[in-house]
């Protein structure tokens, strides 16, 4: 059987001994991150968000209207902040609590 001759690690969590690679995707499962817009939708890379409220972006001199698209968001890792790029505003970084998946 293949697996036969993998090691066994104790997992203090659940206190039993687990394969090592089950123990690793288990760690690796939880430590994702998940985010979620202002609705409760779950974000994933590449989606398109819509603002809910407009937003003035500082440092850029500009307001986003709510209704404005953004087309294509990164996840950051932390679970409210979304990477995402638009024309004339470099490095924009918004936080899901604004936005509606589309």
């Amino acid at each position: 059987m293949a697996g036969d001759d993998e090691d066994y690690v104790y997992d203090e969590d659940s206190g039993e001994w687990l394969p090592a690679s089950e123990l690793a995707a288990k760690r690796a499962a939880e430590s994702v991150v998940e985010v979620r817009d202002a609705v409760g939708n779950v974000l994933a890379d590449g989606d398109a968000v819509t603002l809910i409220k407009d937003l003035t972006v500082k440092g850029a001199g500009q307001t986003l209207k709510q209704g404005t698209v953004i087309p294509s968001i990164r996840l950051t890792g932390d679970a409210q902040e979304i990477d995402c790029r638009y024309p004339g505003i470099k490095g924009l970084v918004l936080r899901a609590e604004f936005v509606r998946k589309r």
